[in-house]
């Protein structure tokens, strides 16, 4: 017997799901295997010294690796996966035209309080056959992920995602990012402009302006990504979930005098 039912859209069902809808449509071949396995080494080497821009990738890779690498090739694959050394700053981080861009409120700024100084950025994350890429927005008290989200380009819509689910939760009295164009886009600084959020961004080319959020990525790749292998957006989701669970609820930190964000943010609120 045949059944009638309502159709539900592709964009409902991604809503109801939470799941952003350009992994639907994923496609792991963007970049040769050659590429790839490239960009896994730049990752992990960037990660341990993320100071390293272009010319120093080549010479690495040339030295340890005994891989003799164009520098401009280099140059586009760090683009691709949104790495920002101090100098120079790749183009990818650069603002889009006509963006506004803020100064840096947190220079001799004493963190003490929660929803006192939130921040975002985004960072790649490997696959076996490709990439995807993961935006956190975080409170610098507690270190505290208010939200994450994942997507498989570095467009504007997932990272205003992740701002509007940490903004249902609180309101910080100032909120900093990078200069890269989605956080200097007018969507993303309207729903601070809104509710009267101070806006904050890193100078050009100081990734350590946003020092708390670049060590949580480490302890991301290090603890979770490097020891995982995932074969699918989904297999990543999901292990990134129980990480940013295992994170907040679970994961002792020194410069917490060995309490859990969770229990420093919710002490406190």
């Amino acid at each position: 017997m045949d059944l009638d039912h309502d159709v539900i859209s592709v964009r409902r069902q991604c809503d109801l799901l939470g799941v952003n809808r350009a992994s639907l449509y994923y496609k792991p071949l963007g970049e040769s295997d050659e590429n790839l396995r490239l960009m896994r080494l730049i990752d992990e080497q960037f990660t341990r010294t993320p100071f390293f821009g272009s010319r120093r990738i080549e010479a690495w890779l040339r030295e340890t690796k005994h891989l003799i690498v164009n520098r401009k090739r280099i140059s586009r694959l760090m683009e691709a996966m949104g790495l920002e050394a101090v100098y120079p700053k790749p183009k990818l981080s650069h603002p889009g035209e006509g963006h506004k861009i803020y100064p840096y409120l947190l220079r001799d700024v004493k963190v003490e309080r929660v929803n006192q100084v939130w921040s975002t950025d985004i960072t790649y994350i490997r696959m076996r056959q490709g990439f995807c890429y993961v935006v956190a927005v975080m409170d610098w008290h507690s270190r505290f992920v208010l939200s994450w989200a994942l997507s498989v380009t570095m467009e504007l819509d997932f990272c205003v995602e992740a701002l509007s689910s940490a903004l249902r939760r609180a309101r910080p009295e100032i909120f900093n990012s990078d200069q890269g164009s989605q956080f200097t886009s007018e969507k993303f600084t309207g729903e601070l402009k809104e509710r009267s959020i101070a806006i904050s961004m890193d100078g050009r080319g100081r990734c350590f302006d946003n020092i708390f959020i670049e060590r949580l990525w480490r302890s991301l790749k290090y603890e979770e990504v490097y020891l995982k292998d995932y074969e699918t957006v989904t297999e990543a989701r999901a292990g990134i979930a129980r990480w940013f669970q295992f994170y907040n609820q679970e994961r002792f930190h020194q410069s917490l005098q060995y309490r859990t964000p969770a229990a420093i943010y919710t002490e406190r609120t």
